[in-house]
Parts: structure tokens; C-alpha cells; sequence
């Protein structure tokens, strides 16, 4: 997590989030006398907002801890896919 100050990002904009998008770094922004922003990626928050979502439903978090388990225990099967021409 990297931390930087109002002006210094303003200075360096481009560099910061180029840090936060490329190296999916999250970034403190302090600011004085005011209350800190934190900046990461629209990825990272795409992906913390789905992790929400799966963990603040009972139901489904179950569901994906079971999956998990079966899968740490060796209860998987495959599957050949059959492809379905769509031209027809």
C-alpha cells in the first residue's frame, strides 16, 4: 500500500496511477486538515465489490466453500463439451 500527500499527486498524477492500475497498488491520499482518500483500480474495485456480494450471502458462500472442499478432497469429474453449431 503506498501513501502519498494531495500535492504530490497532483505533481504526479500520471505516475500514481499508472502505480495503482499496473501494479494494482492502493494508495493512501492524505490531505490535510481533511479526511484520507484511498484510490485503487476500477479491477480491484470490481473485484472487492464481487467479493462482497459472494460473502454477504449466506447461501451462496456456503455453496463456494462446499465446492472448494470437494475440490481439496478429490471429488471433481470432467467432462467432455460438446460444441452446438448455432448456424442451424
Amino acid at each position: 500500500m503506498l501513501a502519498v500527500n494531495y500535492t504530490n499527486l497532483r505533481d504526479n498524477m500520471k505516475t500514481y496511477m499508472d502505480k495503482v492500475t499496473d501494479d494494482y497498488e492502493t494508495m493512501i491520499v492524505t490531505r490535510k486538515n481533511n479526511k484520507n482518500v484511498v484510490m485503487l483500480s476500477e479491477e480491484s474495485y470490481n473485484n472487492l465489490m464481487e467479493n462482497i456480494h459472494v460473502m454477504g450471502n449466506k447461501a451462496n458462500y456456503d455453496w463456494l466453500m462446499e465446492s472448494k472442499a470437494q475440490l481439496e478432497a478429490g471429488k471433481i469429474s470432467t467432462h467432455t463439451l460438446i460444441e452446438v453449431d448455432t448456424d442451424e
